[in-house]
């Protein structure tokens, strides 16, 4: 039976205006204790290229939850815990459901939710039905989907800029 995992605290606060959603942390997350840690995950140049600040991968891990804090973007997960064996979504399974209409409540200026790949959003979009907020579906930045290319994803995540701060 594979173990149980957790997600980490929300990174968000009352000036987030966009909150990106993705499934549950992978294995390099979890032992870095860092959102999108393994270093093929695209999330940090793809945010970053969002922002206007290309270097924002090469920061310390503290200066990028910073800078997009800065932006009102705040980073949480769908999934508070599951059993999964490695890091493929496709491999969660006894999902316990993070409280997103909760922390949607609790953060005044959000106006958006963006999901990070489709098992973010199937799960994410059920917690979220009836609210009033934008609710985005993104390309993973994962490196399990590799299928897209980075252009392509890029072009998609670039809706995100309507929304900052």
């Amino acid at each position: 039976m594979s173990e149980r995992k957790s997600a980490f605290a929300p990174e968000a606060g009352p000036h987030t205006r966009i909150l990106i959603l993705g499934s549950l942390p992978g294995e390099a997350s979890l032992a870095a204790r860092q959102y999108y840690a393994h270093p093929r995950n695209l999330f940090w140049r793809l945010i970053g290229a969002v922002i206007g600040q290309p270097d924002l991968p090469a920061l310390p891990y503290p200066q990028r939850l910073e800078q997009i804090a800065a932006r009102g973007i705040g980073l949480w997960d769908v999934i508070a815990s599951a059993r999964r064996k490695g890091s493929l979504d496709t491999a969660i399974r006894a999902v316990e459901a993070a409280p997103l209409a909760d922390l949607a409540a609790s953060l005044p200026s959000l106006q958006a939710v963006a999901f990070n790949g489709a098992k973010s959003a199937a799960l994410g979009r059920k917690a979220l039905t009836g609210s009033q907020l934008h609710l985005i579906d993104l390309p993973s930045s994962s490196p399990a989907h590799a299928a897209m290319r980075y252009e392509d994803k890029l072009a998609q995540w670039m809706v995100l800029k309507d929304f900052l701060a």
